[in-house]
């Protein structure tokens, strides 16, 4: 079983545009599309359509239309209950895959509401392989909670991902001496913040071919006690560094459609392939497999299985720059 936590889950309302988007001017919409969200949400729907065991946990009212969305896909859920509406988040995506993106804040968990999901989220770490935490942090829980949760999780056998951004990473790497997850899944942003380097550097380079400065961005991150990074680099592919060595995956050619929930996929992939077995160059493959399957598809739609072309993902070993 995986369980996936998403302290701050959506409904996201994914707009798409036939004309690139013009500040300021009336446009016509081309389709509208609305499903559940929230990162660890979209994982945990992308491995259900695999047939691998997950389940979401998340604050909700047993009322809110978010958690009638989850029944409608069988995502199997337990939400904590809250009392004000999950939040509803607007992409709006043109024709060549640009995507804009704008998020409420999210609903507020008082201490309570904290309390009973910290307890969840430990009592089902008992019999999970992985536990996901994934995503922003809405008002009221603090910047560090997921460095706290990665510690008070440190003596189970559930091994821990973490995907998120801005403060609450920062926190969880400030924490990393006693709350380094088994693997973490920055972006190229992400990792740079993390690493101290020039995120402008470090996409650059990418999308040029060179994923130097990526490997040794995350080896610093897998000395400093992380087991894995996943850092994903959009259509450059991403970059797996463990502790037995470093990996490129570069995904075929694709028409980007959307590139909400892409990332998300990726972890998805990763996970499905650890599950499953995989040695680390297989499971970055699968991860870009998922991420480059996902963004060619509309709105926050995730692949399944029979969307995926594994075989044209192609797998390089990496060196790691003194």
């Amino acid at each position: 079983m995986i369980i996936t936590v998403t302290p701050n889950p959506s409904l996201d309302r994914t707009v798409t545009l036939r004309a690139p988007l013009t500040r300021g001017a009336v446009q016509r919409v081309d389709s509208v599309t609305v499903e559940p969200g929230g990162k660890g949400i979209n994982v945990a729907r992308a491995l259900t359509l695999a047939g691998v065991a997950a389940e979401a946990v998340l604050p909700a009212a047993d009322s809110d239309p978010l958690l009638a969305a989850l029944r409608a896909h069988s995502v199997p859920f337990t939400a904590v209950p809250i009392a004000e509406p999950v939040r509803t988040n607007i992409a709006i995506t043109e024709s060549d895959g640009t995507t804009t993106k704008l998020n409420e804040r999210g609903a507020r968990v008082d201490a309570d509401t904290l309390a009973a999901l910290t307890s969840c989220l430990l009592a089902k770490a008992q019999e999970a392989s992985w536990l996901v935490l994934s995503g922003s942090l809405p008002p009221g829980i603090p910047n560090d909670w997921y460095a706290h949760v990665v510690k008070l999780l440190a003596p189970l056998d559930c091994r821990v991902a973490v995907d998120t951004s801005e403060a609450p990473l920062a926190a969880l790497a400030d924490a990393f001496e006693v709350a380094a997850p088994d693997l973490i899944k920055p972006n190229a942003e992400e990792l740079a913040d993390l690493a101290g380097v020039s995120a402008d550097a470090l996409e650059k380079a990418a999308a040029q071919g060179d994923v130097s400065s990526v490997v040794t961005a995350a080896a610093r991150l897998v000395e400093r006690g992380v087991g894995a990074v996943l850092a994903t680099l959009g259509a450059a592919g991403a970059v797996l560094v463990d502790g037995a060595g470093s990996w490129l995956a570069t995904p075929p050619p694709i028409l980007p459609r959307s590139t909400v929930g892409a990332g998300d996929a990726s972890l998805a992939g990763y996970l499905r392939a650890v599950v499953a077995g995989a040695e680390a160059p297989q499971r970055l493959q699968m991860a870009v497999a998922y991420g480059s399957a996902a963004a060619a598809l509309p709105g926050s739609a995730l692949p399944t299985p029979a969307q995926l072309d594994f075989d044209a993902v192609r797998t390089h070993p990496m060196k790691v720059s003194p």
